[in-house]
């Protein structure tokens, strides 16, 4: 079995950046092993990690503000090979002596970087041919530290790609690690493979006996209790928790109220009937509508969520006996990046019930294999541990389920109205087999209500929202095209045959600037 510590390993310094992630989402695809520490880790600690190369994220500072992150400047004198990224390659310019200004014309989007022959970072790339990259800055380097040279410059930007060959250290001013930049992986296995020289041994089938020797190790004879949702998460967890510890796993799916039409009915056949798992049946419907009653902030929807599941699997691993210690979640990157900070400087975004609605004070420990996988990820591990289609090929489902795509107070007379309209959608996305080119397809119940005619006579219901988008690991998403005819038998059968709904919508927004759940 190889020892993560014996694989090479790249350090992600996070400056509040989004898309943070993405980066070391990117560099894993190479096979390569990232993790993100905020830039408020000391030296001592990073050396301690011995990373063979060290990325710089972008961020939303600027390195003339007061207080704006940054590093020790003893960074660059490791001897690594260092890439930084928008705010993490001005801050570079700005340590080492370099000067860095308010551009004159903020790019924000698609441009163009012409180059230099290059046999390094932008090796592949011919001189002649530009480079579509996607820009988001207001600052700009304006003169180069010693030792650096420019290779790579946009109309607007005369130090859009630099490079200090000597000491091995690179900035490029665009963001290479979002898909608007199309060749951006390879100007990242540029940097892995020809400059730091990097040997790729990241793979799933590593990380699943990695994860259950640490485990094992872990636990001991306690038993484990599995949060099951029925979701791709959850289920690979409960997947690989059964390879590890096999009956000391509890599986627990709760029927939290606010689930889609006959998800409780099919969760159940999938793992006991197909899987072989011990599932434990729990309806909680009514403790969790009544925690949730006259709630409407988001925030609070997801946090109080957060605490009765924890109630819930408190009571049943009281039933399990009292060797029952641990609650596993499907808890993922992502989940932990829009939840916290980092005691960095990125925003949160929104808190996930698993990770920022936790109760402070629980009587079972938690476990989390999956805390630093993506998405795409997880999927590829639940084809290695042997689950069927079906599962790992699920569109993503949120935690709080329809609690956040029932804007407002949930009640169960939304909740029956958002069943029946998500319901539909689902089934004429399948129907017009789109279900596997999309990353999430779903319906919101807006609170709104507008006037309508049906049968001649006056309608005042709500509206219902159509949500589509496309996605590789849920961090960033464009809307999904839908075809017209398509949208039109959904909104056709949702105000035909869901009373209560009088006009349907369609939303066209990507992420960002906004987020994939309205909540």
């Amino acid at each position: 079995m190889t020892n993560l510590t014996a694989l090479d390993r790249v350090l992600v310094l996070d400056f509040g950046s989004q898309y943070t992630q993405l980066i070391a989402r990117r560099i894993r695809e190479q096979r390569v092993y990232s993790e993100i520490w905020p830039c408020t880790k000391s030296l001592a600690d990073i050396r301690a990690f011995a990373p063979k190369a060290i990325v710089l994220s972008g961020g939303p500072s600027s390195v003339h503000e007061v207080g704006s992150p940054s590093v020790d400047p003893a960074l660059f004198e490791l001897g690594v090979p260092i890439l930084g990224i928008c705010y993490g390659m001005q801050l570079t310019s700005h340590l080492l002596g370099g000067r860095v200004v308010p551009a004159d014309h903020r790019e924000y989007g698609r441009a163009e970087v012409q180059h230099d022959p290059d046999d390094s970072l932008l090796f592949g790339f011919e001189a002649h041919d530009p480079i579509e990259v996607w820009m988001s800055h207001g600052d700009q380097v304006e003169r180069l530290p010693e030792g650096f040279k420019v290779i790579g410059r946009s109309a607007t930007c005369p130090y859009a790609v630099v490079a200090d060959p000597q000491r091995k250290i690179y900035g490029i001013q665009f963001h290479p690690e979002v898909v608007h930049t199309p060749r951006g992986n390879e100007i990242l296995a540029n940097f892995l493979f020809r400059i730091a020289k990097l040997s790729p041994g990241w793979t799933m089938g590593g990380f699943i006996e990695r994860e259950i020797e640490k485990v094992r190790a872990q636990v001991g004879s306690d038993q484990v209790i599995c949060g099951l949702s029925g979701g791709v998460d959850s289920s690979v967890t409960a997947a690989l928790l059964f390879k590890a510890i096999g009956a000391q796993l509890i599986p627990v799916f709760v029927n939290n109220g606010v689930l889609r039409a006959g998800e409780a009915e099919q969760v159940q056949t999938i793992f006991r009937d197909r899987l072989g798992m011990d599932l434990r049946y729990v309806d909680a419907s009514e403790q969790f509508l009544s925690a949730l009653a006259g709630v409407t902030d988001p925030e609070q929807k997801r946090k109080i969520i957060g605490r009765v599941f924890i109630e819930v699997f408190e009571a049943a691993a009281k039933e399990a006996g009292a060797s029952a210690k641990w609650l596993a979640q499907g808890t993922l990157y992502p989940d932990v990046i829009e939840s916290v900070s980092f005691k960095g400087p990125s925003a949160t975004i929104k808190s996930h019930h698993n990770v920022g609605g936790l109760p402070e004070r629980m009587h079972l420990k938690l476990i989390e294999p999956l805390r630093e996988l993506f998405k795409d990820e997880v999927r590829i591990l639940g084809e290695e541990l042997g689950l069927p289609n079906d599962v790992v090929g699920r569109q993503p489902f949120p935690g709080p389920g329809l609690a956040i795509r029932v804007l407002g107070e949930v009640t169960s007379d939304k909740l029956e109205l958002l069943r029946a309209a998500d319901r539909i959608v689902l089934e004429e996305i399948r129907r017009a087999g789109l279900y596997d080119a999309i990353w999430q397809s779903f319906a919101v119940l807006l609170p709104v209500r507008s006037v309508g005619v049906m049968g001649d006579a006056r309608t005042y219901e709500f509206t219902c929202a159509i949500r589509a988008v496309s996605s590789i690991d849920g961090m960033t998403a464009d809307w999904s095209p839908i075809p017209y005819e398509v949208l039109g038998r959904m909104s056709n059968r949702i105000i035909n045959e869901v009373r209560g709904i009088n006009r349907v919508v369609y939303d066209i927004s990507s992420k960002p600037p906004a987020t994939i759940e309205w909540e």
